[in-house]
């Protein structure tokens, strides 16, 4: 398996000893469980981009739209829900990820095995563990409900269900993805290599976080092509790679799906650009070379053109209000 695929644009590999082990199979089996509350963004997509390596690289790969975890994290109704599952079913597909299995937590959550599971993970976990794990994922943490705590359970009972080799998130799904390595050997499950992807910054910078519950945060995956190029446009872009909307944008969503991206500029600044890797546009924006608005105009056309076809495929499909 090509490993090098595997691991592009990953922050941590949980163990990379294991990951050996585990790609010695013939298929291995990885899933990346979403909530189904709002918007598939461009937050989205870097997940849906590791997915597709992985999926190229020979794993058999598994989306988990955890309807029932959403619930549990208030995040909408039971109908609402149902209708939003259909909703990125249809936008996963749109991005390339249609050989994928796709399933719901509730066809299986309420089977025997899965709660006499969560029931034994919940007399091995203290109440502190289970709340500090869901820190990152949780609105609302100094005032959680119950549910909040079941829930990490339920994510670590959906590992052993699921028969995962590896449990793949964005970094915010580490704490639970430790809890459990720690506690699936206490209900017959094996331990899950854990392989985590940064999250991209909101558009607005660093102290605002990229959430489908604000609209200016985000670039919906069925955005018009104005939208989009008029929200890069705006996006936060210090000159600086940390932290930086604008290039990861790049990094984690456009270098993944274009071999090149073509800046377009005037003759008396330069002419037109062409960079064929992530570290050729870094470098060349950090050391001056390309000025802040070229690079958002570059990023913006490049990104409007990866989602055309995206908004095409869905755009018959209605995401239900809630």
């Amino acid at each position: 398996m090509d490993r090098q695929l595997i691991k592009r644009n990953t922050v941590e590999v949980v163990t990379d000893d294991e990951l050996e082990t585990v790609l010695k199979k013939k298929r291995p089996k990885v899933y990346c469980g979403y909530e189904t509350s709002g918007p598939v963004h461009i937050g989205h997509m870097v997940t849906v981009n590791k997915l597709l390596d992985m999926q190229n690289a020979g794993f058999e790969v598994t989306v988990l739209f955890a309807d029932t975890h959403t619930l549990l994290n208030r995040k909408g109704s039971k109908d609402w829900i149902d209708g939003m599952a259909q909703y990125w079913r249809e936008c996963f597909c749109a991005l390339g990820l249609d050989s994928a299995k796709f399933i719901r937590g509730s066809s299986f959550q309420f089977e025997r095995q899965y709660i006499e599971d969560v029931l034994r993970l919940s007399v091995s976990t203290s109440v502190k563990r289970a709340l500090r794990s869901m820190q990152e994922v949780t609105r609302d943490i100094n005032n959680a409900r119950v549910s909040q705590m079941i829930y990490p359970l339920m994510q670590i009972a959906d590992i052993k269900a699921l028969d995962a080799d590896v449990a793949y998130g964005g970094i915010e799904q580490r704490k639970i993805h430790m809890l459990a390595r720690e506690t699936l050997g206490d209900i017959g499950g094996k331990k899950p290599v854990c392989i985590h992807t940064p999250l991209i910054c909101s558009l607005a910078g660093p102290e605002s976080k990229m959430s489908s519950s604000d609209p200016k945060s985000i670039i919906g995956v069925d955005e018009d092509e104005n939208s989009i190029i008029k929200k890069v446009s705006k996006a936060y872009c210090p000159v600086d790679a940390e932290n930086n909307p604008v290039l990861d944008m790049a990094r984690l969503i456009i270098c993944p799906r274009m071999n090149s991206i073509r800046i377009k500029r005037p003759q008396k600044f330069g002419g037109d650009v062409e960079y064929d890797s992530y570290d050729s546009i870094e470098k060349a924006y950090l050391g001056g070379k390309l000025h802040a608005q070229d690079l958002k105009k570059g990023i913006g056309e490049a990104l409007a053109g990866i989602l055309a076809q995206t908004s095409k495929k869905i755009s018959k499909l209605k995401m239900p209000e809630d």
